[in-house]
């Protein structure tokens, strides 16, 4: 995903911080709502959302439109979770809608921290085809993004690995690997692959497994990478011939003429979404918001500006076929990864994460 760093990090760690930027336009935002005595009719929506290159994307794909459409104005905030759930305890949430990974919205919900969503209000969720797993009480999905197989394209003589069971195999594809670090949630899926689990029987993770595959290809990690561009620069400087990669990522390197490539083959599927904070000022246009984002023609525009693939399969209509095979959500995609169980790290987080720490650190 690339702009998403920051805010996994302040989910597994629960810590976070905000741009001075992001945060004098928050004030900005909460000055111009006091003493606001209805929501009706407002001209003013803020959204949470992640900043950065994809918060350009929204703006030029939603927003703007958005606003041009219906003369609501949109300002956009960048709080780290610990402040949204700080504000929304407080009773004044600074914004109208969450833009936010879904881990997050589901986290929310069984803290209580985000309404219900009213499904009668987003017409554009109605048989449009979006996964059940993305039509939670609370939130809805927004778009994919994928971690991949990402490699040096001229390290292994021609030959190309297609799998995560290449990726640990050292006698046919030797050199020095990366996998992510703390970032995010640990990578024991890709271990479970190289061992032969099949997709559709990852969940539940034997935990006790993973980590026995990985000890077989701990010695050649050489780093756990800590942030978006890492997995790129270390394959850029030929300082490793194989990482875990966010897709996006990878794929503006190689645009950018680096020689590296990538496989779909195992990938793990995440979703952005949308959710409405408890106390929101503005949820009357924050369901217009949410909605319009939904429209297939807005998922396949905003999917040309930045590669997150829609939610929505209408969307693909909209898109040429060169656009779509880099999408994570395009159908050949779907079928060959797997969508990480968002249930199940939420439940066994704890535990898993600080047995992942520990191991990386030893």
């Amino acid at each position: 995903m690339g702009d998403v760093g920051i805010d996994r990090r302040a989910f597994l760690s629960g810590v976070g911080g905000i741009a001075a930027g992001a945060a004098a336009a928050s004030l900005t935002a909460c000055d111009s709502r006091t003493g606001r005595s209805s929501t009706k009719g407002s001209k003013l929506l803020v959204v949470r959302d992640f900043g950065g290159s994809y918060g350009e994307a929204n703006r030029k794909a939603i927003y703007d439109p958005f606003t041009k459409e219906t003369g609501v104005r949109v300002n956009v905030v960048n709080f780290s979770n610990t402040q949204i759930l700080a504000q929304i305890k407080e009773g004044r949430p600074r914004f109208d809608v969450m833009d936010i990974d879904m881990s997050n919205l589901v986290r929310f919900e069984h803290e209580g921290a985000s309404e219900e969503l009213d499904y009668g209000r987003l017409k554009n969720t109605r048989n449009a085809g979006i996964a059940e797993s993305l039509l939670t009480p609370n939130g809805v999905g927004k778009s994919y993004w994928a971690s991949v197989l990402a490699y040096g394209a001229d390290a292994f003589d021609g030959r190309k690995p297609a799998s995560w069971a290449d990726f640990w195999n050292l006698g046919i594809f030797p050199g020095r690997r990366a996998l992510q670090g703390t970032v995010d949630w640990p990578e024991l899926e890709f271990a479970l692959l190289a061992d032969g689990v099949p997709l559709d029987r990852l969940y539940p993770l034997d935990v006790n497994r993973a980590f026995k595959v990985l000890d077989e290809i701990k010695g050649s990690v050489r780093t756990f990478w800590e942030y978006g561009a890492e997995p790129g620069e270390l394959l850029d400087r030929n300082r490793v011939v194989a990482s875990s990669t966010w897709a996006g990522r990878v794929q503006s390197l190689i645009k950018g003429g680096s020689p590296l490539a990538y496989e779909w083959n195992g990938a793990r599927r995440q979703t952005n979404g949308y959710g409405i904070p408890r106390g929101a000022a503005n949820s009357d246009a924050a369901y217009r918001l949410i909605d319009f984002a939904l429209r297939p023609e807005v998922q396949a525009h905003m999917a040309r500006i930045y590669p997150e693939g829609p939610v929505v399969p209408a969307a693909y209509g909209f898109l040429t076929e060169s656009t779509a095979v880099n999408l994570a959500s395009t159908p050949g995609h779907l079928l060959s990864g797997f969508d990480l169980d968002i249930a199940w790290w939420l439940e066994n987080q704890d535990s898993v994460t600080g047995r992942w720490q520990e191991w990386v650190r030893h």
